[in-house]
């Protein structure tokens, strides 16, 4: 009997070394001894390679400020696992959270009484997803956002039957041990999510994926929603943060004026305002577009170029195409010599990532430290990348802590990234928070 935060906690964290990954068919299965909330709850469905959370946040902040109330499912959490579970901007608490566990192990020792389901275990992320149906269908919001994890097709959260409208953000290389080696066969996957009946709106970068996606909505009876570079007009940085216009037809335009420094924020808020436009247009549903986008000024996404302190931000680009857009806001911010904290796992492209942030002349210092985390990529391979770079100074830590004091210690007035990595962002927050 599980009675504490803690002991849920560490419960869901030693499922890894017992649980493999279940066949969409099973984990559709499970979810319906406890229903499935997309049949009678309005649902977004949100999956894509970066800005998915974003997008979460900006759909959640725009039907919050139009009266509805907003069940969220996100990952990966960056400081405590309770985060993922959250309603109108609180997250689910210790006791909550226990209740919730141990309905879902409820339903999972009955589960596994059935012919051929003695085996069946959810894996670490599913039966978080399973905890959140349970705890939503409590709770009884009038709106679901859930995002996946890994991919689409095969997440766990594909297991709901009727989402309202499928989101795909921008699609890059990442996970590509499981999702493929294309931009088309990631996007392949990503497109799974899309049911029929359901509205769609996806990023649109001009490439084979765009065209991966709008194929899948059409086979499925829909005409996708595109929203790419395109789409957003004047886009400009201000004292406050960035103003731009959105085009999304011919006489259809929406004005956005957000609070963030990050220049790639713009897209997500644009998809974003495409998904509750599309949500908008199913007949039972009606929210007030003028109030949906003025929710939007007053999103914060912690972790995605968020300046925790004066001149101090927190960025989780981990990806080619995530520390591209990170560079790019770096560059609006302060084209001068900067300072970064950096670190990354051994499973992304880091050369290329850490080589890109040395290539782009934005910062004459950078702090490497070691993560807490099994998957840190390693000092010697970290340092070995910013080793052809004699004009940076490259330092060297044990710790976030170290790191970041040292980075502090020494800013003299520059402004100070990290970025890298969720778990080094997550690491970070923990520290300023104590």
């Amino acid at each position: 009997m599980v009675q504490s935060y803690r002991e849920a906690e560490a419960c869901l964290l030693d499922i890894p070394k017992f649980a493999s990954k279940n066949e969409p068919g099973v984990t559709r299965e499970f979810l319906e001894t406890f229903g499935d909330l997309s049949e009678t709850v309005p649902t977004i469905h949100v999956a894509g390679t970066n800005g998915k959370g974003s997008v979460c946040a900006y759909l959640r902040a725009g039907l919050n400020n139009a009266g509805y109330s907003v069940g969220l499912f996100t990952s990966p959490h960056l400081v405590c696992m309770r985060e993922r579970f959250n309603i109108d901007g609180e997250d689910i608490s210790e006791e909550e959270f226990v209740d919730s566990f141990m309905e879902v192990r409820r339903h999972l020792e009955d589960f596994v009484k059935k012919p051929g389901r003695e085996k069946y275990h959810p894996t670490f992320f599913e039966y978080l997803f399973f905890m959140a149906m349970v705890w939503f269908g409590k709770k009884k919001p009038d709106v679901l956002v859930l995002e996946t994890g890994l991919g689409g097709r095969l997440d766990a959260t594909n297991s709901i039957a009727a989402p309202r409208v499928c989101v795909i953000t921008e699609i890059g290389f990442d996970h590509m041990e499981y999702l493929g080696d294309t931009k088309e066969l990631i996007a392949g996957e990503k497109a799974g999510i899309i049911k029929k009946g359901a509205g769609v709106v996806f990023n649109d970068a001009g490439d084979g994926a765009s065209e991966v996606i709008r194929r899948k909505a059409e086979e499925l009876g829909r005409s996708a929603m595109a929203v790419g570079p395109g789409n957003i007009k004047n886009l400009e940085t201000t004292p406050r943060g960035i103003d731009f216009w959105v085009q999304y037809g011919y006489d259809n335009c929406a004005h956005f004026s957000l609070p963030v420094r990050a220049l790639y924020q713009a897209g997500n808020a644009a998809l974003a305002y495409g998904a509750l436009m599309q949500l908008n247009s199913f007949p039972d549903f009606s929210a007030d577009p003028e109030l949906m986008r003025k929710g939007f000024e007053n999103m914060i996404w912690p972790g995605r170029m968020e300046e925790v302190e004066p001149g101090l931000f927190l960025d989780g680009a981990h990806n080619e195409d995530g520390i591209r857009a990170f560079l790019a806001s770096v560059r609006a911010i302060d084209p001068g010599k900067n300072r970064l904290l950096f670190s990354m796992v051994s499973d992304k492209q880091v050369e290329l990532v850490g080589g890109l942030a040395a290539d782009s002349g934005l910062f004459d210092t950078i702090y490497i430290c070691k993560l807490d985390s099994p998957r840190f990529a390693g000092m010697q391979r970290l340092k070995s990348v910013f080793d052809k770079y004699p004009e940076i100074a490259i330092k060297c830590f044990d710790t976030a802590a170290s790191a970041l004091a040292a980075m502090k210690d020494e800013a003299c007035g520059h402004n100070m990234f990290v970025a890298g990595s969720l778990y080094l962002v997550g690491e970070v927050k923990a520290l300023l928070e104590k």
